[in-house]
Protein backbone atom coordinates (compact mmCIF):
# COMPACT_ATOMS: atom_id res chain seq x y z
CA UNK A 1 0.00 0.00 0.00
CA UNK A 2 3.01 2.54 0.97
CA UNK A 3 4.31 1.68 -3.07
CA UNK A 4 1.18 2.61 -4.27
CA UNK A 5 0.85 5.43 -2.31
CA UNK A 6 4.20 6.94 -3.92
CA UNK A 7 3.49 6.39 -6.90
CA UNK A 8 0.71 7.87 -7.14
CA UNK A 9 1.59 10.76 -5.43
CA UNK A 10 -1.13 10.50 -2.57
CA UNK A 11 -1.41 9.60 0.70
CA UNK A 12 -1.69 6.10 2.58
CA UNK A 13 -4.87 6.82 3.59
CA UNK A 14 -6.24 8.00 0.26
CA UNK A 15 -5.00 4.58 -0.57
CA UNK A 16 -6.85 3.08 2.11
CA UNK A 17 -10.26 5.05 1.05
CA UNK A 18 -10.48 3.23 -2.42
CA UNK A 19 -10.00 -0.35 -0.98
CA UNK A 20 -12.82 -0.02 1.18
CA UNK A 21 -15.14 1.97 -1.42
CA UNK A 22 -15.03 5.46 0.32
CA UNK A 23 -16.91 8.43 -2.04
CA UNK A 24 -14.51 10.85 -1.29
CA UNK A 25 -12.21 10.00 -3.71
CA UNK A 26 -11.80 12.25 -7.18
CA UNK A 27 -12.71 10.00 -9.90
CA UNK A 28 -9.15 9.91 -11.62
CA UNK A 29 -7.34 9.44 -8.45
CA UNK A 30 -9.58 6.57 -8.08
CA UNK A 31 -8.49 4.95 -11.58
CA UNK A 32 -5.23 5.92 -10.77
CA UNK A 33 -5.04 4.25 -7.62
CA UNK A 34 -6.99 0.97 -8.93
CA UNK A 35 -4.25 0.37 -12.05
CA UNK A 36 -1.20 0.54 -9.43
CA UNK A 37 -2.95 -1.96 -7.29
CA UNK A 38 -3.59 -4.24 -10.26
CA UNK A 39 -0.05 -3.80 -11.46
CA UNK A 40 1.13 -4.43 -7.95
CA UNK A 41 -0.13 -7.52 -7.67
CA UNK A 42 -2.19 -6.57 -4.19
CA UNK A 43 -4.37 -9.14 -2.65
CA UNK A 44 -5.57 -7.71 0.93
CA UNK A 45 -5.24 -10.39 3.57
CA UNK A 46 -8.29 -12.27 4.24
CA UNK A 47 -9.98 -10.56 7.23
CA UNK A 48 -11.04 -12.59 10.16
CA UNK A 49 -15.12 -12.98 10.51
CA UNK A 50 -16.87 -9.78 10.46
CA UNK A 51 -19.05 -8.95 13.16
CA UNK A 52 -22.09 -9.32 11.11
CA UNK A 53 -20.86 -11.80 8.18
CA UNK A 54 -22.90 -11.03 4.97
CA UNK A 55 -23.94 -13.04 1.81
CA UNK A 56 -24.80 -10.10 -0.64
CA UNK A 57 -27.52 -11.08 -3.58
CA UNK A 58 -27.33 -8.64 -6.38
CA UNK A 59 -30.57 -8.23 -8.60
CA UNK A 60 -31.54 -6.19 -11.46
CA UNK A 61 -34.88 -6.36 -10.08
CA UNK A 62 -36.83 -7.80 -7.25
CA UNK A 63 -40.04 -7.97 -8.35
CA UNK A 64 -40.96 -11.49 -9.05
CA UNK A 65 -41.59 -14.64 -7.41
CA UNK A 66 -39.16 -16.12 -9.22
CA UNK A 67 -35.95 -13.75 -7.19
CA UNK A 68 -37.87 -14.66 -3.54
CA UNK A 69 -36.91 -18.49 -4.99
CA UNK A 70 -33.51 -17.79 -4.88
CA UNK A 71 -33.41 -15.29 -1.59
CA UNK A 72 -34.58 -18.58 0.19
CA UNK A 73 -32.12 -20.69 -1.64
CA UNK A 74 -29.16 -18.16 -0.08
CA UNK A 75 -30.81 -17.90 3.80
CA UNK A 76 -31.24 -21.68 3.82
CA UNK A 77 -27.55 -21.56 3.81
CA UNK A 78 -27.02 -18.51 5.39
CA UNK A 79 -28.70 -19.59 8.51
CA UNK A 80 -26.32 -22.48 8.46
CA UNK A 81 -23.30 -20.30 8.90
CA UNK A 82 -24.58 -17.98 11.12
CA UNK A 83 -24.92 -15.29 8.43
CA UNK A 84 -27.30 -12.83 7.46
CA UNK A 85 -28.59 -12.03 3.79
CA UNK A 86 -28.06 -8.73 2.18
CA UNK A 87 -29.96 -7.61 -1.01
CA UNK A 88 -28.95 -4.61 -3.33
CA UNK A 89 -30.87 -4.04 -6.65
CA UNK A 90 -28.74 -2.39 -9.39
CA UNK A 91 -28.05 -2.07 -13.21
CA UNK A 92 -29.53 -4.29 -15.95
CA UNK A 93 -29.67 -7.92 -16.53
CA UNK A 94 -26.60 -7.38 -17.95
CA UNK A 95 -24.40 -5.95 -15.26
CA UNK A 96 -24.81 -4.40 -12.10
CA UNK A 97 -24.55 -0.58 -12.08
CA UNK A 98 -21.33 1.18 -11.33
CA UNK A 99 -22.73 2.64 -8.44
CA UNK A 100 -22.44 -0.70 -6.76
CA UNK A 101 -19.28 -1.51 -5.92
CA UNK A 102 -18.29 0.89 -3.55
CA UNK A 103 -20.76 0.12 -1.57
CA UNK A 104 -19.96 -3.68 -1.50
CA UNK A 105 -16.28 -2.70 -1.06
CA UNK A 106 -17.51 -0.78 2.01
CA UNK A 107 -19.59 -3.53 3.83
CA UNK A 108 -17.12 -6.75 3.12
CA UNK A 109 -19.59 -9.23 2.76
CA UNK A 110 -18.30 -13.05 2.94
CA UNK A 111 -19.14 -13.15 -0.77
CA UNK A 112 -21.49 -11.69 -3.13
CA UNK A 113 -24.11 -13.80 -5.66
CA UNK A 114 -25.01 -12.00 -8.44
CA UNK A 115 -27.98 -12.56 -10.97
CA UNK A 116 -26.65 -10.93 -14.02
CA UNK A 117 -24.21 -12.25 -17.56
CA UNK A 118 -21.45 -10.87 -16.94
CA UNK A 119 -19.23 -9.14 -14.54
CA UNK A 120 -17.18 -6.58 -15.81
CA UNK A 121 -13.42 -6.60 -15.89
CA UNK A 122 -12.46 -3.69 -13.83
CA UNK A 123 -15.59 -4.97 -11.09
CA UNK A 124 -14.00 -8.56 -11.09
CA UNK A 125 -10.67 -6.79 -10.36
CA UNK A 126 -11.60 -4.86 -7.35
CA UNK A 127 -13.50 -7.35 -5.93
CA UNK A 128 -10.41 -10.06 -6.21
CA UNK A 129 -8.17 -8.05 -5.04
CA UNK A 130 -10.22 -7.28 -1.43
CA UNK A 131 -10.69 -11.13 -1.00
CA UNK A 132 -14.48 -10.77 -1.78
CA UNK A 133 -16.02 -14.17 -3.78
CA UNK A 134 -18.39 -13.93 -6.02
CA UNK A 135 -20.43 -16.40 -8.37
CA UNK A 136 -22.97 -15.53 -10.93
CA UNK A 137 -26.46 -18.01 -10.71
CA UNK A 138 -28.94 -18.50 -13.40
CA UNK A 139 -26.66 -16.31 -15.92
CA UNK A 140 -28.23 -14.39 -18.27
CA UNK A 141 -25.12 -14.82 -20.57
CA UNK A 142 -22.28 -16.83 -21.18
CA UNK A 143 -19.99 -16.48 -18.28
CA UNK A 144 -16.72 -15.90 -18.53
CA UNK A 145 -14.53 -18.92 -17.86
CA UNK A 146 -13.26 -17.42 -14.96
CA UNK A 147 -15.50 -16.66 -13.67
CA UNK A 148 -17.78 -19.34 -11.04
CA UNK A 149 -21.41 -19.59 -12.05
CA UNK A 150 -24.33 -22.19 -11.34
CA UNK A 151 -27.00 -22.76 -13.66
CA UNK A 152 -29.51 -24.66 -15.00
CA UNK A 153 -30.42 -27.29 -17.97
CA UNK A 154 -32.33 -25.11 -20.28
CA UNK A 155 -31.95 -26.61 -23.76
CA UNK A 156 -33.27 -30.28 -21.46
CA UNK A 157 -36.22 -27.87 -19.72
CA UNK A 158 -37.37 -26.50 -23.46
CA UNK A 159 -37.46 -29.74 -24.99
CA UNK A 160 -39.01 -31.80 -22.46
CA UNK A 161 -41.87 -28.60 -22.22
CA UNK A 162 -42.69 -29.05 -26.03
CA UNK A 163 -41.72 -32.80 -26.70
CA UNK A 164 -44.95 -33.30 -23.94
CA UNK A 165 -47.08 -31.20 -26.14
CA UNK A 166 -46.03 -32.64 -29.06
CA UNK A 167 -46.35 -36.63 -27.89
CA UNK A 168 -50.30 -35.32 -26.81
CA UNK A 169 -50.53 -34.74 -30.62
CA UNK A 170 -50.14 -31.18 -30.77
CA UNK A 171 -48.78 -29.82 -34.17
CA UNK A 172 -49.19 -25.99 -34.02
CA UNK A 173 -47.47 -25.60 -30.87
CA UNK A 174 -46.60 -21.67 -29.84
CA UNK A 175 -43.86 -20.64 -27.70
CA UNK A 176 -43.07 -17.21 -25.45
CA UNK A 177 -39.27 -17.30 -24.71
CA UNK A 178 -37.55 -14.54 -23.21
CA UNK A 179 -35.62 -11.58 -23.98
CA UNK A 180 -33.93 -12.40 -27.06
CA UNK A 181 -30.18 -11.41 -25.37
CA UNK A 182 -31.02 -14.07 -22.63
CA UNK A 183 -28.92 -17.47 -22.92
CA UNK A 184 -31.65 -18.99 -20.98
CA UNK A 185 -34.01 -17.60 -23.21
CA UNK A 186 -32.76 -18.61 -26.45
CA UNK A 187 -31.40 -21.99 -25.22
CA UNK A 188 -35.03 -23.08 -24.38
CA UNK A 189 -36.10 -21.52 -27.92
CA UNK A 190 -33.49 -24.12 -29.41
CA UNK A 191 -35.06 -26.83 -27.46
CA UNK A 192 -38.46 -26.44 -28.94
CA UNK A 193 -36.90 -26.19 -31.86
CA UNK A 194 -35.34 -29.63 -31.80
CA UNK A 195 -38.52 -30.99 -29.92
CA UNK A 196 -40.97 -30.09 -32.98
CA UNK A 197 -38.34 -31.10 -35.68
CA UNK A 198 -37.92 -34.78 -33.41
CA UNK A 199 -41.74 -34.90 -34.01
CA UNK A 200 -41.60 -34.53 -37.58
CA UNK A 201 -43.06 -30.73 -37.71
CA UNK A 202 -41.83 -27.33 -39.00
CA UNK A 203 -42.30 -24.65 -36.38
CA UNK A 204 -44.17 -21.96 -37.69
CA UNK A 205 -42.35 -18.46 -37.44
CA UNK A 206 -45.20 -16.70 -36.47
CA UNK A 207 -46.00 -18.52 -33.76
CA UNK A 208 -41.83 -17.67 -31.78
CA UNK A 209 -42.26 -15.06 -29.50
CA UNK A 210 -39.64 -13.25 -27.39
CA UNK A 211 -41.51 -12.13 -24.63
CA UNK A 212 -40.18 -10.57 -21.04
CA UNK A 213 -40.52 -13.67 -18.15
CA UNK A 214 -43.56 -11.19 -16.67
CA UNK A 215 -47.78 -11.57 -16.64
CA UNK A 216 -48.21 -8.74 -18.70
CA UNK A 217 -45.83 -9.27 -21.61
CA UNK A 218 -47.12 -13.66 -21.77
CA UNK A 219 -51.42 -11.87 -21.62
CA UNK A 220 -50.29 -9.04 -24.58
CA UNK A 221 -48.21 -11.90 -26.68
CA UNK A 222 -50.69 -14.99 -25.74
CA UNK A 223 -53.96 -12.55 -26.69
CA UNK A 224 -52.41 -11.84 -30.20
CA UNK A 225 -51.04 -15.64 -30.84
CA UNK A 226 -54.72 -16.90 -30.01
CA UNK A 227 -56.98 -14.47 -32.51
CA UNK A 228 -54.80 -15.55 -35.43
CA UNK A 229 -57.24 -17.65 -37.69
CA UNK A 230 -55.17 -20.25 -37.25
CA UNK A 231 -54.18 -19.78 -33.81
CA UNK A 232 -52.01 -22.90 -32.04
CA UNK A 233 -53.41 -25.67 -29.76
CA UNK A 234 -50.54 -25.43 -27.44
CA UNK A 235 -48.26 -22.65 -25.60
CA UNK A 236 -44.99 -23.26 -24.14
CA UNK A 237 -44.45 -20.31 -22.13
CA UNK A 238 -40.75 -19.35 -21.17
CA UNK A 239 -41.63 -18.90 -17.35
CA UNK A 240 -44.65 -19.40 -15.08
CA UNK A 241 -45.30 -15.51 -14.53
CA UNK A 242 -45.71 -15.58 -18.97
CA UNK A 243 -47.69 -18.81 -18.48
CA UNK A 244 -50.13 -16.75 -15.85
CA UNK A 245 -51.02 -14.28 -18.75
CA UNK A 246 -51.33 -17.14 -20.76
CA UNK A 247 -54.01 -18.27 -18.98
CA UNK A 248 -55.43 -15.00 -18.38
CA UNK A 249 -55.77 -14.37 -21.97
CA UNK A 250 -57.68 -17.47 -22.76
CA UNK A 251 -60.03 -16.91 -20.40
CA UNK A 252 -60.83 -13.28 -21.78
CA UNK A 253 -61.02 -14.94 -25.00
CA UNK A 254 -63.53 -17.63 -23.80
CA UNK A 255 -61.07 -20.60 -24.29
CA UNK A 256 -61.11 -23.87 -22.12
CA UNK A 257 -57.65 -24.94 -20.82
CA UNK A 258 -57.02 -27.70 -21.55
CA UNK A 259 -60.00 -28.34 -23.43
CA UNK A 260 -59.25 -25.61 -26.53
CA UNK A 261 -55.63 -24.91 -25.71
CA UNK A 262 -52.95 -26.59 -23.35
CA UNK A 263 -50.25 -24.13 -21.83
CA UNK A 264 -46.70 -25.27 -20.15
CA UNK A 265 -44.63 -22.92 -18.08
CA UNK A 266 -41.48 -23.12 -16.88
CA UNK A 267 -39.64 -22.53 -13.31
CA UNK A 268 -42.51 -24.25 -11.02
CA UNK A 269 -42.67 -21.22 -8.74
CA UNK A 270 -45.56 -21.52 -6.11
CA UNK A 271 -48.10 -19.91 -7.71
CA UNK A 272 -47.49 -22.67 -10.68
CA UNK A 273 -49.60 -25.02 -8.35
CA UNK A 274 -52.64 -22.83 -7.29
CA UNK A 275 -53.40 -21.17 -10.92
CA UNK A 276 -56.67 -22.36 -12.38
CA UNK A 277 -55.94 -24.67 -13.79
CA UNK A 278 -53.01 -25.87 -12.03
CA UNK A 279 -49.71 -25.52 -14.17
CA UNK A 280 -47.93 -28.40 -16.11
CA UNK A 281 -44.62 -26.68 -15.96
CA UNK A 282 -40.42 -27.40 -16.05
CA UNK A 283 -39.18 -27.31 -12.38
CA UNK A 284 -35.61 -25.04 -12.80
CA UNK A 285 -34.51 -25.88 -9.07
CA UNK A 286 -34.08 -22.12 -8.23
CA UNK A 287 -33.74 -22.67 -4.30
CA UNK A 288 -30.93 -25.45 -4.97
CA UNK A 289 -29.79 -23.06 -7.73
CA UNK A 290 -29.09 -20.25 -4.93
CA UNK A 291 -27.74 -22.96 -2.45
CA UNK A 292 -25.05 -24.42 -4.52
CA UNK A 293 -23.45 -20.71 -5.42
CA UNK A 294 -23.92 -19.76 -1.32
CA UNK A 295 -21.80 -23.02 -0.71
CA UNK A 296 -19.36 -21.93 -3.77
CA UNK A 297 -19.05 -18.48 -1.80
CA UNK A 298 -18.71 -19.91 1.52
CA UNK A 299 -15.85 -22.84 0.61
CA UNK A 300 -12.69 -22.83 2.67
CA UNK A 301 -10.26 -20.26 0.58
CA UNK A 302 -7.57 -22.78 -0.42
CA UNK A 303 -10.50 -25.19 -1.72
CA UNK A 304 -11.62 -22.85 -4.66
CA UNK A 305 -11.31 -23.19 -7.86
CA UNK A 306 -10.01 -20.44 -10.38
CA UNK A 307 -13.15 -21.50 -12.48
CA UNK A 308 -16.25 -23.91 -11.70
CA UNK A 309 -19.72 -24.05 -13.46
CA UNK A 310 -22.74 -26.13 -12.02
CA UNK A 311 -25.37 -27.26 -14.51
CA UNK A 312 -27.90 -28.80 -12.12
CA UNK A 313 -30.82 -30.58 -14.01
CA UNK A 314 -34.80 -29.64 -15.06
CA UNK A 315 -37.71 -31.54 -15.07
CA UNK A 316 -41.18 -31.58 -16.13
CA UNK A 317 -43.92 -31.15 -13.82
CA UNK A 318 -47.15 -32.64 -14.94
CA UNK A 319 -50.43 -30.99 -13.79
CA UNK A 320 -53.90 -30.20 -15.25
CA UNK A 321 -53.23 -27.63 -18.09
CA UNK A 322 -51.94 -30.44 -20.79
CA UNK A 323 -54.33 -32.64 -22.74
CA UNK A 324 -54.40 -33.97 -26.45
CA UNK A 325 -56.10 -31.40 -28.67
CA UNK A 326 -59.90 -30.96 -29.29
CA UNK A 327 -61.24 -34.10 -32.03
CA UNK A 328 -57.62 -36.34 -30.72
Amino acid sequence: MAAVAREAGVSLPTVSKVLNGRSDVSPATRAKVERLLEAHGYRRRTPGQPQAPLIEIVFHELESVWAMELIRGVENVAKQNDATVALTESGTRQAPGPEWIGGVLRRRPLGVLLVFSTVPEDVKRQLRSRAIPFVIVDPAGDPDPDVPSVGSANWAGGVAATRHLTDQGHERVAIITGPEDLMCSLARLDGYRSAMAMAGHEPDPGLVRFGDFHVQGGFEHAMDLLRRPDRPTAIFAGSDLQALGVLEAARVLGLSVPGDLSVVGYDDVPPARWSSPPLTTVQQPLQRMAEEAARMLLRPKDTKKAALRIELATHLVVRQSTAPPAGR
